[in-house]
């Protein structure tokens, strides 16, 4: 088991336990299919020097067509003679000339290597149907299926993002290709929403109840989705399972979806514009004014020079703010569409970033364990820091019925602050690793915290005591702490 102990903004965030199975190899005795065999071996080995903006050699390996039509030395591939095609022989070669390079990374598995030559030796022929000029990510994107969660984690899972339901009853919390709903009063597990992303990292209620999602699988794909939470679903052990995955009844809307992660959402709160970031470094902003069924794309923001790791907008739809990897929190113009703020004091990533309902005020929180305030339409100064926490601070929320702000942080609390003042208020405990996640209810009555090991806790606004702490994996057996020695 490899675990990363830091959130997804610095290196992977990743649990490898659970990993999602990959398309089928060859099975004996079936012809070798280029786009289900083949394919996945060359994006696993190939594409990485071999796409559309490196291509190493001259060489593009993104679709068939391009494949055979090969770089400097021409089509690379002899039909019925993998020994003499220099696709196969560069794979299996012990020289120098081996592909990919030895600086690059390991061979190619033998049995996969032995793939592709008898995908040559069979002709090395394209599936029926599959249009040569294809893009073989997208198509494998396209094919891929996720797996179902089990019922019973055998480890715990990271809790990347969390919200509230809108009666403040209930908290929805990112699982492992799903999302998981818990009863606030009683820690119950009491539904179960299966989804095509393996990791949730944003999740936001619209003002109807549907609850939007931004996610992915690192490295292979991202997507903003949209559920019916409320739907039907069916009985398994007293927890509602919905399949978030093929009813139409449940996902009721598929946003976008790119070759990456998707980090961060953003809704305002009339619930007509929604925003979301990720590692390509863009902002999709969508306009949803005239339903989801019309939900459409207004503009595409690419203002960092790196991951988009955290997002928030104004209530009036004007300012997007945006915390970058690049060390940078930003603000966007979403009316005149142009950057009118780069913000740097952090200098070191900026892991997460709000604005104030009236775009007064924007607040960032990063690395560096500080939490910041600048103006929006100002000239990207500091107005005031605080510090406080005592390691990195991950992400930052505002309460939406008081001028207060909650932060969470990788010294294992969550920290409340006056927003006008920055004034420190109430620190608060009782979870045992680092709080990647924040969130308050929507009456601004409760917060709550998600760690590194599936832990989460529920404390009152108004007196910081606890209300409820469990994990949310489900079916976790936690050790119980070793009693104190006297």
């Amino acid at each position: 088991m490899l675990l990363c102990r830091y959130p997804v903004g610095t290196l992977c965030a990743a649990v490898l336990w659970l990993a999602s199975p990959q398309l089928a190899s060859a099975q004996p005795g079936k012809p070798v299919s280029f786009i289900n065999d083949v394919a996945p071996i060359l994006k696993e080995n190939c594409f990485a020097c071999h796409d559309t903006k490196k291509k190493s050699g001259k060489y593009d390996m993104t679709s068939y067509e391009k494949i055979r039509a090969g770089g400097a030395n021409g089509d690379p591939v002899t039909p019925g003679k993998p020994e003499t095609s220099e696709f196969h022989s560069l794979i299996v070669t012990a020289d120098q000339r081996r592909m990919p390079p030895r600086d690059k990374g390991e061979a190619v598995p033998k049995d996969k290597a032995g793939v592709i030559a008898q995908w040559i030796k069979d002709g090395a022929k394209l599936d029926a149907g599959l249009d040569p000029k294809a893009d073989l990510v997208k198509e494998l994107r396209v094919r891929w299926k996720p797996p179902v969660p089990p019922a019973k984690y055998p480890f715990a899972i990271i809790v990347n993002a969390l919200a509230f339901t809108p009666d403040n009853k209930q908290l929805v919390v990112g699982g492992h290709h799903e999302l998981t709903i818990w009863d606030v009063a009683t820690a119950k597990l009491v539904k179960r929403v299966y989804t095509r992303a393996e990791r949730a990292y944003g999740i936001a209620f619209l003002p109807d109840g549907k609850l939007a999602v931004a996610g992915g699988r690192p490295g292979q794909e991202g997507d903003v989705r949209v559920y019916n939470i409320a739907a039907k679903g069916k009985d398994e052990g007293g927890v509602e399972v919905l399949d978030g995955v093929n009813d139409k009844a449940v996902l009721v809307k598929h946003l976008f979806d790119v070759e990456d992660s998707v980090l961060c959402l953003a809704i305002t709160p009339d619930g007509k514009t929604l925003a979301a970031g990720g590692c390509d470094r863009a902002v999709r902003v969508f306009d949803l004014s005239a339903g989801l069924d019309k939900a459409a794309l207004m503009q595409t923001v690419e203002n960092h020079a790196d991951w988009v790791l955290g997002c928030g907008i104004s209530a009036d739809g004007k300012y997007l703010v945006t915390a970058g990897r690049d060390k940078t929190a930003k603000v966007w113009d979403l009316k005149e569409k142009q950057s009118i703020v780069t913000f740097p004091e952090h200098q070191n990533i900026v892991y997460g970033v709000t604005v104030k309902a009236d775009g007064s005020a924007g607040f960032s929180v990063g690395a560096d364990r500080q939490l910041r305030t600048w103006k929006p339409n100002g000239e990207g100064k500091q107005v005031r820091n605080a510090a406080g926490h005592g390691d990195e601070v991950f992400k930052i929320a505002y309460n939406p019925k008081q001028p207060m702000l909650a932060t969470s942080s990788a010294d294992k609390t969550v920290r409340l602050w006056n927003a006008d003042t920055l004034a420190a208020g109430k620190t608060l405990s009782g979870l045992t690793d680092y709080v990647y996640t924040v969130a308050f209810s929507p009456d601004g009555e409760l917060v709550a915290g998600g760690s590194y090991d599936g832990s989460v806790a529920v404390w009152k606004v108004s007196d910081g005591t606890t209300v409820k702490a469990f994990n949310a994996s489900p079916g976790i057996v936690t050790k119980e702490p070793d009693p104190k020695k006297k």
